[in-house]
Order: C-alpha cells, then structure tokens, then sequence
C-alpha cells in the first residue's frame, strides 16, 4: 500500500482499525486525544459499526474496554498518563483476570507537562501490573506496534500497554498499512470464572500470570523491534528506549555512531541483550523519555554493579524532555546554542478566549467573595483552570479531576466558611459526582459552581456527557431543588449573578450554580458550519 502521512496518534487509530478493532473506549485527554478522533471520523470505522464513542472518565473507558474482550471482540482505551491513575483499579485487577479477545491499552505520557499536571511515566505502572509494554519510537512503528498488539494479546491472554510521548503522538511521517483484518466474532472466555475475582480464584490468576513473564521475557529477547546495533568503541554501551532512539540518532546524521547501541522498544526488558551490552562496554548510558525506569533496573537486573550514566547520576536532566542537544552533551559532542530570545519578544501565558463564558462567571463570583477573602475557592482541570492566572487570580487549587468538589468539602469539614468548589461540566461527570454526592450525604456546607459551557473546551470540543442534564443530575443526587440556581454568565446579567453567589454562600448546606452559555469556540465553529 502507498504510505499515508499520519500523526503518531492516527498511525495508532489506523492500526487498530486494520487490526480488527470492534470498539475504542476513552477520555479526551492530550496527547492522546486525537486518537479517538480519528477513528470517530473515519468511513471505515462507520462501515465496521466500531464503538467510538466518548466515555464519561477514563475507569468507566478501561471497564468498558475489558468487557468488550471478555466478548471475545478486539477493543482498546485510550487515555494520558494521568487518566491512568483515573484507571488504575480495573488496569491492575484485568492484568489478573487476563484478557480473552485482544485488548491494548494505550498511554501518552506527557513530559516536560505540556498540558498536564505531572511528568509521570506510564512504563512503571505496567511494570507493577506484570504487563508487557510495546514503546515506539518512530510512526511507521507505532503503527506496526499497534497492530501486532492485539495479536500479542490474544496470544498470552494479557493486556498489552502501548506507551507513547508527546513528540510522537504529534509529529507526522509517512506510514505503510497493512492489510485489514476482519472483526472477532463474540467468543466467550472458555473458563466462566476467568474474569470473577473471588480471592481463592484471584490467586490462582495471579500465579498465571506471574508464570507469563517467562515466555514474554523470550518475546523480547527475540522481537525485531529491540535491536542491538554494534559499534567499535567499547567504552561506552548506550541504551535508548522509545523515541529516545530518534534524538540520538539525530547527533550523527552524517556519521555513524561509534559506540553499541542497544535499542528497547518492547518490555519485559531483554535482559540476555542488556548483559551482553553492559559486559562489553566500560560504561553505559541510559537514554529514555520520561522516567529512569531501565536504569534503576540495571543493577537489579544483572545483581552487580557497573558504570551507569543517565538521569539519576545527572548526566542526563532528571526532569524535563529528552531532545538531541541534551543527548549530544551527554555525549561529549560540542553543541552549538542559537542566539537567546531578544527581549523584546516577550512571554505569553495562556489565557481564556476572548468572549469566554467563565469569565464572567470569574468575575462574578470574585466580587461575590471579596467579603470573605482569600483562598477559599477550589478549581479543578479544564479551560477554567486558568482562573488562577492575572487578571482574575480567582481559584487556589488543581490537583486532579474531581478534586475540587471534595477539597472544598474537606475543607469546610475543617471549619473554613465559605468554600467554593469550581469545576466544569464535562469534569463533573468525568469524576466529580461522587465528590457531589459525599457533599449531600454529609450535608456539607459548600457552594459548587458547575461551569457549563456545553462541550469537553479544553482538549478540542468534544461531547460533554452533562449537556442538558446538569440539573436533573444535582436533583437526583439529593440537592435540594431551590438551592440549584441556574445563571447566564453575562456582563448585563452581572449584577444579578453576584446577587445569587452570596445568596448560596450563606446558606449552611450545599448549593449548586450552573452558570450556562456555550463555549465560544463551539459557537463560532457552528456558525461557520451554517454558513457554508
């Protein structure tokens, strides 16, 4: 077939699409959005009737994801590092239960937090987990990765994680596809207690798949994709993993490296490889995007010492993206800086579209708080989060989807009045729910503002699940009726919306308000839909 110019992150919908894929379940969360986008797009997906819709957070994604392969039928979940965490008790209990039709996991990680909250690195989560990982470092192979995972899957009855960075879900090159396989058909586990995790039946799984490392450990060894590449210069071995290889590579376009190369693009970690490198060399260094995962299993691997160079030892920058110019100072190549950015191009943070509706809604409620001062507000992730930047300085919390309802309701546990939780509406049902429910259960005193704004605004204007349902959501879950305040974030709607604030600011129970206009971006993009 003709190559096709993809994103890292279309090379992977693709493969999955000609792999079979009966379903893919996700959380927009960049970089792996676009993912799910693609396939949401795509004709063939359509002509296949390929689940491809959102899901309301990232457990319910996997959970979905799991039961579509207990039916025997290929899926996979997509979802950014820190969704994983969202994930992390149904990723760790189906490494037990084992998959039946193929299951891939797919993970972005985002160092340097582009658009995250942590660097944390994916690979240590499947190493807990006793589950292999395919890392790629190039399109074309994560395209072949994607592919074959579902057939690894299959083979071992295990998920399988494909981990991939920023640079390569958004960076493009040319790819050649494979032939396109036929869907499974629904096919049963053949043990009906596979997936029922009882202890006594848990136990025996968990010795199962203990028992898989073996034969996934010969896997590495022997897969093209970890490659050893000989070299002259025997006083220093170099490991890379994923796209690292790439930024080596990079410091000798026009030579050829001198020095052996052992290139880890799937894990279990080979460790026959890694002997053979580390017995020949002087010293080596490790080069790997996001954390120091194969060098601090260097010395445990092979139970004696040796001369390791990488992030823990400060060759290499402990946080932050790898890029060629920290690969060739490691090195020992001369690097060449470009000239510093003049001064008169100055910084320019993020901020909220012009004409956004939580702005006013920010307005809004800091005029309602001035009486009570300070650091009483908690926010949560999403556009709005930019509340805490100038000019409004409005919110004092982010740590992680959901939390603001529940840090507000810690916090008005301890005593702190009032506490404000402010969170959007694709959030709300993302994770925050249950943080609502905890509120009404204990009779809290909070007030929570439900920014709805229509859409999922930060990670491209997808669905949100709360459209239209917002109301009927807070009523169910026992808010009482009159304490639920619907308002119109708007400059001439101003007065009467700090007005409704400190009404529900002072009431000694939980209060909900659902300041509610679309999102700009989604208006305009509607607009310029009509008019075509």
């Amino acid at each position: 077939m003709a190559k096709q110019l993809f994103l890292g992150d279309e090379a992977i919908a693709q493969a999955a699409l000609d792999a079979g894929l009966s379903g893919v379940y996700a959380y927009p969360g960049t970089p792996s959005t676009e993912i799910t986008e693609y396939i949401q797009h795509s004709k063939q997906a359509a002509n296949g009737n390929v689940h491809r819709e959102w899901a309301s957070n990232e457990k319910t994604a996997l959970e979905a994801a799991i039961g579509m392969s207990y039916a025997g039928k290929r899926a996979m979940a997509c979802m950014k590092h820190v969704g994983l965490n969202v994930a992390a008790d149904p990723f760790m209990n189906v490494a037990i239960t084992g998959a039946n039709g193929g299951l891939v996991i797919l993970v972005a990680d985002d160092p340097s937090m582009h658009s995250s909250q942590d660097e944390q690195d994916s690979r240590f989560f499947a190493k807990f987990a006793f589950i292999p990982v395919f890392e790629p470092s190039n399109q074309q192979e994560a395209y072949d990765m994607t592919y074959e995972a579902f057939d690894y899957s299959e083979k071992y009855r295990i998920p399988v994680m494909i981990r991939i960075t920023t640079r390569l879900a958004h960076s493009r090159a040319g790819v050649e596809q494979r032939p396109a396989r036929p869907q499974n058909e629904i096919n049963l586990h053949p043990n009906k207690k596979q997936f029922i995790l009882l202890p006594a039946l848990a136990r025996k799984y968990y010795n199962e798949l203990l028992d898989k490392q073996i034969p996934m450990e010969a896997e590495s060894e022997n897969s093209k994709y970890n490659k050893f590449i000989e070299g002259k210069d025997k006083s220093l071995g170099i490991i890379t993993s994923g796209i690292a290889y790439n930024y080596l590579m990079e410091n000798y376009v026009e030579t050829t490296c001198p020095y052996p190369v052992l290139k880890i693009n799937q894990y279990p970690l080979p460790v026959k490889m890694i002997t053979k490198l580390v017995d020949e060399c002087d010293s080596v260094l490790v080069l790997e995007e996001g954390y120091p995962l194969i060098e601090e299993q260097l010395r445990g691997l092979l139970n004696r010492g040796g001369n390791i160079k990488g992030r823990l030892d400060g060759t290499i920058s402990r946080v932050g993206e790898l890029n060629p110019n920290m690969v060739g100072s490691a090195l020992g190549i001369k690097q060449e800086e470009g000239s510093p950015i003049p001064e008169i191009v100055a910084p320019r943070p993020p901020a909220l579209c012009v004409a956004c509706p939580h702005i006013d809604s920010y307005i809004a409620l800091n005029e309602a708080m001035v009486e009570h001062g300070e650091g009483k507000v908690f926010a949560d992730i999403g556009c709005y989060t930019l509340g805490a930047l100038p000019p409004y300085n409005a919110i004092y919390s982010t740590v992680d989807m959901g939390a603001s309802i529940t840090m507000a309701k810690g916090a008005a546990d301890a005593g702190l009045r009032p506490t404000v939780g402010v969170i959007g509406d694709s959030t709300f049902t993302h994770s925050g729910i249950t943080s609502l429910l905890d509120c009404v259960w204990d009779k809290t005193p909070v007030t929570i503002m439900i920014l709805d704004n229509s859409t999922t605004g930060m990670t491209g204007g997808q669905d949100s699940h709360a459209f239209g349902k917002i109301e009927t959501i807070c009523l169910g879950l026992g808010v009482e009726k009159e304490h639920i305040r619907i308002i119109k974030p708007l400059k001439n709607r101003h007065a009467e919306n700090v007005q409704v604030i400190k009404e529900e600011l002072a009431y000694e129970g939980v209060s909900v308000i659902i300041p509610t206009r679309e999102c700009i971006q989604t208006l305009n993009k509607r607009v310029r839909e009509k008019s075509k």
